[in-house]
This record gives C-alpha cells, structure tokens and sequence, in this order.
C-alpha cells in the first residue's frame, strides 16, 4: 500500500456544536463538559465535513479533505466513485420548538438547488430522551390540502393540520423529503439524514434572533415540494436482528442510510462490510474499542468510522453500553437479507423504507 494509502483502521470525529435560538443550554450527559452555556446550542455536527479527525492517519485534517484521499478499502466497493461524504448523523438539544419545517428531495434539488449541493434530504430522527409529555409533528393529517395548509399558516395554525407523536426514549421516526415537520422541546433526537442542509421555514412563531430580527421563511419553496395528499413518513417498527439475545436492532433503513442500535455488557463485534464504511456513535456507555491493529477508549457523545476493509472491529465495554451503527445499505440486499431470515414482510416495511 503507498504512502498515499494508509493502513485502514477506525478513527474518532471531532464534533461541531452549532448555536441555535431553541437550544439548550447544558448538552450533558452526552456532553458534561458543555454545561452553563452562555449561548443555547442546538446541535452536535458528528460527521461533517468540517468536522476534524482526531485520531489515526488523518488526523487533523477535516473528514471532508481525508474523504477525498480515501481509498475504496476505506470508503467501501459500492461508495468508491462519491463525490462527498454521504452521511450526516448529529445530536439535536431543543429546549423549545424548532420551526415548522420541509426538506426537498433529490430531483427538485437537483434543479432548484445546484447550488447549495443539488442533494435533497430523507432523515430519520432516534429519541435518546425524553421529558414527560414530549412530542414532535411530522406529515400532514389527512385531507389537508395546500388550500387547507394556506389557511392554517394565515391563521397561526399550521400546528393543527400535522400529526402529533409522543416522544418517547427510544422511539424512532422516519421522515421523507416533502414532509413537514417539527421537533417539539425537552427530548434529545439523534439524527441521521443524507449530507445536505436544505431545509425551506414554513413557520417560526414569530420568534427573533439575539439582534430582534426574525429567521427568514421559505414559503413559495416549501409548497413546491410539500407532498400534499400523501401520508409519508411517522413512527418506525424496529426489527430485532440480535439472534436471542436480541441485542441489535435494525431501527430504520431507507436508500441513504441504515441505523442499527446495540445494547450490550459484554464485547461486542462490528464485523467489516466490503460495501461500505461504518460509523458507531456512543450512546451511553465506557469502553475499549478494539481492531487487530490497535485499540483506544470510547466514551459517550463519540462518533467512529470503521473503514469498510477492517477484518473485525470489537467494542469491549467497562460500563453497559448503547451504541448506534449508521451506514449506506444496498437496499434491495439488505431486504432479501431480512426477507431470507424469514422476517414477515409487513414487520420489514415498518423499518425499511424503500
């Protein structure tokens, strides 16, 4: 392997914490050591291509540039000829409610959008926790049609005509391009989204900015990609693939990514796929992660990549552990796989979404 090329082995993402007006203002326990904030923030980038590398061979570079140098052995045989990063996955804190919201999708990105990326935006959000009497809303009730969608926005409210969700600690939502949505206050929501930052403000209760100015909307967008008449998106089943031990789940998969959560007391193996690389965002938990290669400490709010050749990467935990594993799947693969484990179809099509 050339100089160019170094030895594939896991290494950890440093995050980027983003200000947000209905952030929080202590991120423990993900992170302790952001606590009696001056400013609320509102997100934890985990893999952004800013985001720097801490640890292994590119260290110090920003995930996006070492992207960029990385070899299919890293990237994986089905993501060798991709551009950009694919996946963003981030911790969101609200303390209030983030404005009612929609994200285009690829195509009307494709056109619309060529400038900020041309990539629209599926994501799924995972409830880490939550207060008692927590909720988000996503997709539109049904009958609510774009005249129905005016009135309720003229009127202040746009909140009535989208369906309410309990928000309860591991409880998982996918939520579709051309789905509005909002996330409600006091939970903490993992997100795992394709890497694009598209999002079109329907509605932002009027609140203002530190400098009294209100956050722009998008309007005209949103309601060019809104899927009126459609149900989209909501609550996902998740799939017990643990064996019976039923330590592993698959929690939500669509064509941009696949999350998977573990909870386990004892080691733990990530085994290599060929296809594609891994990430492992720590949850809860303190341990050793090992490779045949090395080892180092995990702890919560981390975020890894496994790079796809690693023959075996293992977590050793000190503590319990919950961990979260986000990848790009072959969809049609990953189904005939669940379809060949002898998993009812109607049980796969409330976690995949195809």
């Amino acid at each position: 392997m050339s100089a160019a090329s170094p030895r594939p082995e896991p290494f950890r993402i440093e995050p980027i914490f983003s200000p947000r007006i209905w952030g929080s203002r202590s991120l423990a326990p993900q992170f302790p050591e952001k606590a009696n904030l001056a400013e609320p923030l509102g997100e934890a980038w985990l893999s952004g291509v800013d985001c720097k590398i801490a640890t292994g061979p590119f260290a110090g570079n920003t995930l996006g540039a070492a992207w960029r140098e990385m070899l299919p052995e890293w990237r994986g045989s089905d993501l060798k000829s991709a551009k950009e990063f694919p996946l963003l996955v981030k911790f969101i804190f609200p303390r209030d409610k983030l404005s009612i919201q929609v994200h285009p999708d690829d195509a009307y990105a494709a056109i619309h959008e060529k400038a900020a990326g041309g990539r629209g935006k599926t994501e799924m959000w995972h409830i880490v926790s939550a207060e008692p009497g927590a909720q988000l809303l996503a997709g539109l009730k049904p009958g609510v049609t774009k005249e129905k969608f005016l009135e309720g926005l003229a009127a202040h409210t746009l909140e009535a005509l989208l369906q309410a969700h309990p928000a309860h600690a591991g409880d998982t939502f996918f939520i579709p391009a051309g789905t509005p949505h909002t996330i409600g206050a006091n939970m903490v929501v993992f997100e795992v989204q394709e890497y694009s930052d598209l999002t079109y403000r329907i509605y932002d209760y009027g609140r203002v900015d530190a400098h009294g100015k209100e956050r722009e909307l998008h309007i005209e967008k949103a309601l060019q990609v809104i899927k009126f008449g459609f149900s989209l998106g909501g609550k996902a089943s998740p799939l017990a693939i643990g064996g019976s031990h039923h330590t592993a789940k698959l929690l939500c998969a669509c064509p941009y990514f696949a999350v998977e959560r573990f909870d386990f007391s004892e080691r733990r193996e990530f085994p290599a796929d060929s296809t594609h690389f891994q990430l492992l965002v720590i949850l809860t938990g303190r341990g050793n992660l090992g490779w045949p290669d090395g080892a180092a400490r995990y702890q919560p709010g981390e975020c890894w990549l496994v790079p796809a050749s690693l023959d075996l990467a293992a977590l050793h935990p000190l503590q319990p552990s919950s961990v979260l594993r986000a990848y790009v799947p072959d969809i049609a693969t990953l189904s005939d796989r669940l379809h060949g484990s002898g998993m009812p179809a109607h049980a796969i099509a409330q976690s995949v979404f195809a």
